[in-house]
This record gives C-alpha cells, structure tokens and sequence, in this order.
C-alpha cells in the first residue's frame, strides 16, 4: 500500500475512477485500488469488456447464451473483501469431470446467477454482494457481442480468440452486430468520473472493443475527467508486435476519437536482463516509450517506475493505483478550481 500523494487531504468526498478494460491488466489495477476504496477514499467502477470466446467463457456462453463471466469474475475477486477463501472459491478451475473440467467455479456461479435474475447485469451485482466487493463492475453491454477485425490485407477474422492468434496486422474493429448499447449505469459513471483509465491489458482484446459500444467513447470525449491510459510493457504476442506507445495511442484514436485520453502512463523502471532474455526467446520486446511522437499528438505523458519485481514483465498493481489516485486528485481539485471561478 503506497500512501496518498500530497493534497488529498484538500479533496472532498471519494474520488471517483472508472476503469475500463479487461483481463489480467484491469484486475491488477482494481486490486491495487481496492486498498484506498477500503478506506473510503476512492470509489470504483468498472467497465469491462464482454467479446470473450474462449475456454470456459466461450463454453459457457455458447452452451447458455450469456455474456462471457471471466474478466467479470477476476475484476470482482480483485475488488472482494476476502480474496483469500471466497476469491480462491470463485477462481477455483475444475480438473476434472465431464462437463466441468475447464471451467472456474465462479463463472458457474454467475452463469446459474444469470438464469435465476433472469439478468446478466444483476447476476454480476449479486455476485458482488456475496464477495462484498469495493466498487461496482458493469459489462460494457448487456447484447451478446462479437469481435471482427479487418486486417491489413482486408481479409477479415471474426471471434476474439482467432483475432488474437492471427499473426496478421489488425487494421480495424468491429463489434459484432455493429450497434449495441452501453448500460446506463455505465455512462452515469463515465459523466461523473474525476478519472477514467483505459489499461494496461490487450489493445484490441481489452480495450478497445469498450470503446466501440454505442456511447462509450462519446461519453469519455464529453467527460470532464482526466483520461489515462496505461501503455503496455510489452508486445502482446502478434497483436501489438511492433507496436510503439504512440502506436497504441493512434489505435485508440482510430476507434474511439480524439479526446479519449489525454495522458498516457509509461513506465520508466529498465527490464533486467533476465526478463529481456526470456521474452526475447519468444521475439517479444518492451514496447518503445516514445514520449515525444505522444506529446505532438496533443496527449501528456506520465512517466513513473511501474514495472513489478517478478520473472514475468508485470505493472506493478500497488504503482498504478498510486498515480490512478495522483491523477483522480489532480483533476478533482481542476473540478473545484473551476466551479469557484
């Protein structure tokens, strides 16, 4: 736990973070969060995406036409009160057994949860319940949504999983019917947010397909708030190969418009040796930090040491939610500042 930067004693009520994303990037920040939410100094919500096809989420939503429960059940142990029995109870994957082998137990919680309510956004809200979450999480549409994308040679690859192994160039993406709508929770957290974080997970798995649903990313344009986004470290394996921070930047651009980020968190801690090489056998390279290409795209960039000390390049969770915090409170008191005038 790093403690609050100066200035948040001058800041009234809880700051408000909406984070959008998904996967191991969005459940890492949420759990890093989740400390200063415990003690009433930030409130939380996610935004997380629902393209998920495969595994036991693909399973389950073939097999019972629900939106794919995974990256809702991480982002909800990572926000639950006792990660230690009741988030082991809802990671826990089954290894056996006709049928369950595969599939965790908290997306067979969320599944029965969904056909009790009748409601996947109500499954998700009881659910949090149960764990006594810190925050609240939506999905970014309650339609049961796919992914396409047409790649740089215009042939065109549908499904989430099989986007992420092509070993082609994404040129653009879609969502699958083209039109969905956004929950109304969601927007109200948008329109209220001091900050809203896109980031870090995968670019075109994780990020951006929220951005692609009806009024998301119109809502973080028209938003008040600071937008961050968290660049990767790495290359995502031919997602991103090649990819430099601003060529992030430009994807969002492309999909989302100018305006929905206005800083873009990098890392400045080196990778040791040992991480170098042991990426560089897979031809995976740290993603180039090229502050100056960002800066002429009109977008601030933040630079702190966000790398976590593991084999495995990793953001360090406590670091991104200390300058999530730094920059809920920056803007928090830019919303006061401008009321008083």
């Amino acid at each position: 736990m790093i403690a609050p930067p100066p200035g948040y004693q001058d800041v009234a009520g809880p700051l408000r973070i909406v984070s959008l994303g998904g996967g191991t990037g969005l459940s890492g920040l949420l759990h890093g969060l989740k400390e200063y939410a415990r003690r009433g100094q930030v409130d939380i919500t996610a935004i997380v995406t629902v393209t998920d096809d495969g595994g036991s989420s693909g399973r389950l939503r073939r097999e019972f036409d629900i939106l794919p429960p995974g990256d809702i059940r991480n982002c909800m142990v990572a926000l639950s009160e006792d990660e230690a029995l009741l988030g082991k109870l809802f990671q826990y994957r089954f290894s056996s057994g006709k049928g369950l082998k595969g599939h965790s137990f908290g997306n067979l919680f969320l599944t029965a949860l969904t056909h009790v309510t009748g409601d996947f956004p109500r499954a998700v809200k009881v659910s949090s319940e149960v764990l006594a979450i810190y925050g609240r999480i939506y999905p970014s549409t309650n339609q049961n949504v796919g992914l396409r994308a047409t790649m740089e040679d215009n042939s065109v690859i549908e499904g989430e999983t099989k986007i992420s192994k092509s070993r082609k160039r994404i040129r653009r993406l879609e969502l699958i019917p083209n039109k969905v709508r956004p929950l109304r929770d969601a927007i109200e957290a948008i329109a209220a947010a001091d900050l809203i974080t896109m980031g870090p997970g995968s670019l075109y798995t994780s990020v951006i397909p929220n951005l692609l649903v009806d009024g998301i990313a119109s809502a973080i344009r028209r938003a008040q708030a600071t937008k961050a986004y968290f660049a990767n470290l790495m290359w995502q394996p031919w997602e991103t190969m090649q990819f430099s921070a601003s060529d992030h930047l430009k994807a969002i651009f492309s999909h989302g418009g100018k305006g929905t980020v206005d800083r873009v968190i990098l890392n400045t801690r080196p990778l040791s040796g040992a991480q170098r090489r042991r990426y560089a056998a897979e031809k995976v390279f740290p993603v180039e930090m090229d502050s100056p290409r960002i800066e002429e795209m009109g977008v601030q960039v933040v630079g702190r040491s966000l790398l976590a000390r593991s084999e495995k390049v990793r953001h360090d969770a406590d670091a991104i939610a200390a300058v999530a915090l730094e920059l809920a409170i920056e803007a928090r008191v830019r919303r006061i500042n401008l009321r008083g005038k």
